[in-house]
This record gives C-alpha cells, sequence and structure tokens, in this order.
C-alpha cells in the first residue's frame, strides 16, 4: 500500500498525555470503509492525521475516528422508526432537517402548520421564522444601496429576452461581488446577507408598473410592479404576500439538495441560492407556473377546459397543474391560496378555469388535484402579469428557504453529500483508445 503514504496528510493537533492513535488499518476497520477511503476522510477535512516523524506512515487519533464512526452509523439509520431505512430502500437520499415536515396531507415549519402560519404573518416573518425559530413581528428586508447598484447594472447588461431566473442568476452573482463579507458562515453573517440579498433580487428586476407601489418597504409591494402594470388592491397584494410565505420551503425539492450539496462544500451564501437558481431553472422544477398559466390563458380564450385538456392528452402531455407527488388530495398552498383570491373579482374567470380543468380530469378518474402551481397561475392571469411572473415568484420565496437549509448544512460535517457511484462501464484494464 505504498500509495497510501504518498497522499497529503493534514496537520494533525498534538494530544493530550491520554491520546490514542490507531494505524490506517485500524481506523479503516473501525469506519468499516477501504484504507483508501480514510485517506479521502482526511482530504475532506473529516479526520487529521498525523505523519510518523520516523517512518512514512500516518496515524490517527482514536477517539475523532471512533466519533465520526458513530455519526456515520446515525445518518444510516436515521430517524426512529425506519423511515430513513425505507427511503434507502426505496434508492432514496435522505437528509436530516429540523425546518419543514410534510405529513397527513398538511405541510409544517418547524412545527408550525405552515398554512395558517402563511395566512397570519407576511413572507418576512414566515422567513425569519424558518431561519431562527423566532417570530419578529414587523420584519423589513432592505437592499444595501452598493449591492443593488451591482446588480441592477448586471441585470441592465443582458438582453431584453432574457428570463427572470436568467437576471435572478445574474444579480445574486453582482451582490455576492458587493458583499465582502460573503466568505464568512457564521450564522449572524449569513443572515445578515439573506436579510440584504432578497430584497436586492426584488429590486434589480426591471419594472413594468408604477414604481409609486413598491415604496413602502413591504417585500410583495417591492416585488409587485416587477409583476404587473396594473394597480394593486389590497387584496391582490394580500394574495401576493400569502403565495410567497406559503412557498418559502417544501422539504427537499430538487433546488434544496442542490443548494445543501453546495452548502456541504461551505460555499457561501450567494453560491448557495446560484445553485438552487440553477436548478429551479430546469422545466420539470421551475417552468410548471409558466405552463399552467399559458394553460388557463388557452381556456379562458377558447371558453371551456374540455377541448383544452383533450388536446394536452392527445399530445401525450401532462396537463400542467394537476398532482402533487407528496399530496394524495389538493396540495394544501393551492387551497389557501385559491381561497384567499377568491374574494378579487379579477380573479373569477381564472378560478373558474381552474376549476374547471381539474373538473375535467376528475370525470376521467386520473385522481389528480390542483397543485400549487395552478394557484399561482390564477393569480399571474387574473392580476395581468406575465407567464413567467410564478417562476419569479416561486424563486424569491424559495430563496429563503435556501438560506435556511444552507445554516442548517453549515453545522453539519462538511462534504458529507457525497454519494458513491455505482460503476457500469467497463471494467479494466482496456488498452489506450
Amino acid at each position: 500500500m505504498s500509495v497510501m503514504n504518498d497522499e497529503p496528510d493534514e496537520p494533525g493537533e498534538p494530544g493530550g498525555p491520554g491520546e490514542r492513535r490507531i494505524g490506517t488499518q485500524e481506523a479503516a476497520r473501525l469506519l468499516g470503509v477501504k484504507p483508501a477511503t480514510v485517506y479521502a476522510y482526511v482530504s475532506r477535512g473529516q479526520l487529521t492525521s498525523r505523519r510518523d516523524p520516523v517512518g512514512r506512515s500516518s496515524s490517527f487519533d482514536a477517539r475523532e475516528v471512533e466519533a465520526l464512526a458513530l455519526r456515520s452509523r446515525r445518518e444510516a439509520a436515521g430517524p426512529p422508526g425506519g423511515a430513513a431505512s425505507a427511503s434507502a430502500s426505496a434508492g432514496e437520499l435522505s437528509v436530516r432537517t429540523a425546518l419543514t415536515l410534510i405529513e397527513s396531507g398538511r405541510y409544517y415549519f418547524r412545527g408550525v402548520d405552515a398554512v395558517e402560519l402563511a395566512s397570519r404573518h407576511r413572507y418576512e416573518e414566515v422567513a425569519e421564522w424558518l431561519w431562527t425559530g423566532t417570530m419578529v413581528p414587523g420584519a423589513r428586508f432592505t437592499a444595501p444601496p452598493e449591492s443593488l447598484a451591482a446588480a441592477r447594472r448586471a441585470v441592465a447588461a443582458l438582453p431584453e429576452h432574457s428570463g427572470p431566473i436568467d437576471r435572478l442568476r445574474v444579480a445574486v452573482a453582482a451582490a455576492a461581488v458587493a458583499d465582502p463579507l460573503r466568505f464568512d458562515l457564521s450564522a449572524p453573517s449569513v443572515l445578515g446577507s439573506a436579510r440584504a440579498l432578497i430584497p436586492t433580487l426584488v429590486g434589480a428586476l426591471p419594472e413594468v408598473g408604477p414604481a409609486q407601489w413598491g415604496g413602502d418597504g413591504r417585500l410583495s409591494r417591492q416585488l409587485w410592479p416587477r409583476l404587473s402594470a396594473l394597480d394593486p388592491d389590497p387584496d391582490a397584494l394580500a394574495a401576493l404576500d400569502l403565495a410567497l410565505a406559503l412557498l418559502t420551503d417544501h422539504d427537499l425539492a430538487a433546488s434544496t439538495l442542490a443548494v445543501r450539496v453546495a452548502a456541504s462544500a461551505r460555499a457561501h451564501p450567494y453560491a448557495v441560492v446560484s445553485a438552487g437558481l440553477g436548478a429551479l431553472e430546469g422545466p420539470l422544477h421551475g417552468a410548471a407556473g409558466r405552463l399552467a398559466h399559458r394553460m388557463l390563458v388557452e381556456v379562458l380564450e377558447r371558453g371551456g377546459a374540455a377541448p383544452v385538456v383533450a388536446e394536452y392528452l392527445r399530445a401525450g402531455r401532462r396537463v400542467p397543474g394537476l398532482g402533487h407527488r407528496l399530496y394524495e388530495a389538493e396540495d394544501p398552498r393551492a387551497t389557501a391560496l385559491f381561497a384567499r383570491l377568491e374574494p378579487l373579482a379579477q380573479a373569477g374567470p381564472a378560478l373558474g378555469a381552474a376549476r374547471e380543468v381539474a373538473g375535467v380530469m376528475a370525470r376521467h378518474g386520473g385522481g389528480l388535484y390542483p397543485n400549487v402551481d395552478l394557484a399561482l397561475a390564477v393569480l399571474t392571469v387574473s392580476c395581468g402579469m406575465a407567464p413567467e411572473a410564478g417562476e419569479t415568484v416561486f424563486a424569491v420565496a424559495r430563496t429563503a428557504g435556501w438560506i435556511a437549509h444552507a445554516l442548517e448544512e453549515y453545522e453539519e460535517r462538511p462534504l458529507r453529500m457525497r454519494p458513491s457511484g455505482q460503476y457500469h462501464g467497463p471494467r479494466p484494464p482496456r488498452p489506450l483508445p
């Protein structure tokens, strides 16, 4: 195993008189891995090793190795009740989190019913609850002038046809460069960056409506003129704020898993949000609201849902805005947003179209119920917003959840999000091509 000795060792801290040191083979036995993996742990910062000053071998602190073995066993076992084992047997990754629980057709933020929380508190307050577990009444987020100016300049340089996720990704990168403290991963610093980044993202988006509506510091009011040219009434603003709060987090969606992988590698919070935006732009994740918006517009133009649904099915396409793998019945976020939209006179036609689509599908016995993308499409259609407005709302709202997951991941051991590949290629050795 001479190749092992060529691997660089991390400098170990000298132990006290009672320190017990072990060799590579014993460390591998305790961890249940191959000797080469022990050195991989060293390179990832999960173990420290010390070079023998006389020989070429390395030694490890036995207590550090035993602690790592215990953590690995706990993660493999998962929570009580065998939930993690069931997930593992299904080939799914299981990650500990204290943020969002989805159970029995409902979802909870830190143990509190998320729909009730979002219905009674503004988006900023829900974000603070998710981040800290403390309610901050009247919470406001403010964009630093230098970050906002940098983000606006960067977004303004993009082509006119750029989409909302394009603009948000560029705004995040510009805001990161303007923040000299971005590499400080302590919770107070990360929270400070988050409270500055979210309004910076909103403020960097081009305005399509009257700017005076964005002036009272509330994030939904800041966002409205970036989404609609119409003057908002209080009920419409309340519906937008509810949508933001409902979408703050939803367990380990694809974008959130990308965020946790980045945070596991100790990426700073701006890079973490960029990772989330990258995954969100995939057509199977962030684009669902845009597709539902266009479908509702088509239903309204054609005067009925039946021919529109028939065309989707004939083309072999899924009808957007229906069904969710985590809910057997209607998505609770959709239920809450539909109820908030009900009093809006302008929402009547879009609400009727959405319900007609769901009714047509129900008659076919598909077992698919409205999800939050359909409810968000009712909001965007009825308030004169563009088809991509739902993506903007989703991305801005979920930024708070991504930060919450990054804060959690920063407290875990680094680089734990490193699954092993199952190689299915030709076996070596093969001749050089």
